[in-house]
């Protein structure tokens, strides 16, 4: 019979077998079932929290009725929303009932954390069983230096869903479906589901009612119902979502190893060495014989007492490190060139960092000329004691005058600024204010050149003539006369023994707005009354009584004040 070649054991992959538990064989006695949460936990946990928590009940003929609640089938939800109600085997209407049924499921965009991969799982929630067949201290334990055994589990992360429920609510009596309405409304925002199983939070959209079907008083409610639930397949891929680890009782220490074994998930064990043939003396226990030693080379600037020598740990080697010169505090080692992220000169008082210079005194002081190739930038003020010689001085911002042989000087950047001048100011030219250009400032007290460049003087202004204005608009813009009324004409019109101004040419016409009218010493409100000049000598006011609030009487007295002709 053929079989297959065996691996040679250069090529066979070590492992632990501690690791290698089977959750399922005979007497592993692990009561600790794999986690798995699906869809139906979340339709379980829905009416668990109904029937048990909830627990909705109505009162017919004073006694408590328990309302049912159902999960409606994909034929029974059809019935109901073609019909508006269920019905039982005899065509009775079932009431008072309620009846629920998933709508849809979407992925939790609010939970980023995920598995990663589902081939293959790599972050998982751990949890440690307690008191356990491996987890004991008894005195056998502590004679042989055994220490409890832990075991942990690790369950593969979920993937964060959303389901969405459509409820809907029939009793006969609007108190019954309050009461019910209540208690729903009520749980919004709690955890639903069994204790001692996963529990998943809940939130309840809007109610809706709806009327009497058939004749018979029905009262019918829906609701909306989001849960955010998770998913934990029991396995995928032949590989459990739940896997069990132990802690080792006992660790031994060999002395020393020929081979060093790294498992699949980076942990280390040491195979203990073989016997040493020849009778040959054995190694240090506390030493490890590594492969691969570790050679130091000297280099630059660097010296090695043992340069080249190999470190396997088999014996002690010593290397010692020297460099050209000492360089504690208080030497004076000698460099060609240096660089550094900063040099540190004296006790803290200057610092040299990249592209700065600092003191701690806030002073720098430089003795002799100092040549700079490049450009300057003071950050504070500067003060020179000696004078500037320079073949071209530019200035953004200057706080006096200077005088420049060529060009236009600039004063300020910012609408704060404020530049102010000691004696006299003599402007040879024109200046702008705001974008208006002003060249002149007249005396000119008639106003003829009509100039939009020209500033008047106090002199202009106290010789100004007012003739020029009309003297008909001048008038007419004095009249401010008053009337009282001389009678009343129903019960909105009251009459006045006078007659309106006349606006002149270029004037807005006179309107209700240029009169004041009170009646018995109340004011009326504009937006009700209207004016009406009915023939040279008769005046009318007109009052919208549904807007004013009352109607005019014989008695009332209505005086204006206005734009009346005399």
């Amino acid at each position: 019979m053929a079989r297959n070649k065996p691996i040679p054991r250069s090529q066979r992959i070590t492992f632990n077998r501690g690791e290698k538990l089977s959750r399922n064989s005979v007497g592993a006695k692990d009561d600790v079932k794999n986690i798995s949460v699906g869809i139906m936990d979340m339709d379980s946990a829905i009416m668990y929290y109904f029937n048990e928590v909830i627990k909705p009940e109505v009162d017919v003929n004073k006694e408590k009725v328990k309302v049912p609640c159902i999960y409606a089938s994909p034929e029974r939800w059809v019935t109901i929303s073609k019909q508006g109600y269920l019905r039982d085997k005899k065509r009775q209407i079932i009431v008072p009932l309620i009846v629920f049924k998933r709508t849809g499921m979407s992925r939790d965009d609010n939970m980023p954390v995920d598995k990663l991969d589902a081939n293959d799982p790599n972050l998982f929630y751990s949890f440690e069983k307690k008191f356990t067949q491996h987890n004991r201290y008894d005195k056998f334990s502590v004679q042989q230096n055994l220490s409890p055994g832990k075991e942990y589990y690790n369950v593969a992360m979920p993937d964060y869903v959303q389901l969405s429920y459509e409820f809907t609510i029939w009793t006969s009596y609007i108190e019954q479906m309050n009461k019910i309405v209540e208690k729903i409304n009520y749980s919004d925002g709690a955890y639903w589901g069994e204790p001692g199983k996963m529990r998943f939070r809940t939130r309840i959209e809007s109610f809706s009612d709806a009327s009497s079907i058939d004749g018979e008083r029905l009262i019918k409610t829906t609701f909306s119902l989001t849960l955010n639930g998770y998913i934990v397949p029991e396995s995928f891929n032949s590989k459990t979502t739940t896997q069990k680890y132990l802690t080792p009782k006992k660790i031994i220490v060999r002395e020393s190893a020929d081979q060093t074994l790294v498992d699949d998930k980076g942990r280390v064990s040491l195979a203990p060495n073989a016997a040493v043939e020849g009778g040959a003396p054995t190694k240090d226990i506390f030493s490890i014989n590594i492969t691969n030693g570790i050679t130091f080379e000297q280099g630059t600037g660097v010296t090695l007492s043992n340069s080249g020598q190999t470190f396997d740990g088999s014996s002690a080697l010593t290397q010692e490190f020297s460099i050209g010169q000492a360089v504690a505090t208080t030497d004076s080692p000698t460099f060609n060139s240096l660089t550094a992220n900063s040099v540190q000169i004296g006790t803290g008082t200057t610092l040299i960092t990249d592209g700065a210079i600092s003191s701690s005194t806030g002073t720098i002081q430089i003795t002799g000329s100092t040549e700079i190739t490049g450009s300057v930038i003071v950050a504070g003020n500067l003060t020179v004691t000696g004078s500037i010689t320079a073949n071209q001085l530019i200035q953004q911002i200057t706080t006096q005058s200077i005088d420049y042989s060529t060009g236009s000087n600039a004063f300020g950047d910012d609408m704060n600024d404020i530049h102010r001048f000691t004696g006299s100011l003599d402007v040879t030219g024109s200046f702008k204010l705001n974008g208006y250009s002003v060249d002149e400032i007249s005396n000119d007290s008639d106003f003829t050149d009509g100039s939009t460049t020209a500033l008047v003087t106090e002199k202009a202004l106290k010789d100004f003539n007012p003739s020029s204005t009309t003297t008909d608009e001048t008038l007419y813009l004095r009249k401010n006369f008053y009337k009282t009324s001389a009678g009343i004409s129903g019960s909105n019109t009251a009459s006045f023994t006078a007659l309106t101004a006349s606006a002149p040419s270029g004037v807005t016409s006179t309107s209700e707005n240029d009169f004041v009218f009170f009646i018995n010493g109340q004011y009326m409100e504009h937006d009700a009354i209207s004016i009406q000049q009915k023939n040279s000598t008769e005046f009318l006011l007109k009052v919208d009584t549904n807007s004013i609030g009352y109607d005019l009487e014989s008695d009332d007295e209505i005086l204006g004040i206005g734009k009346f002709n005399s």
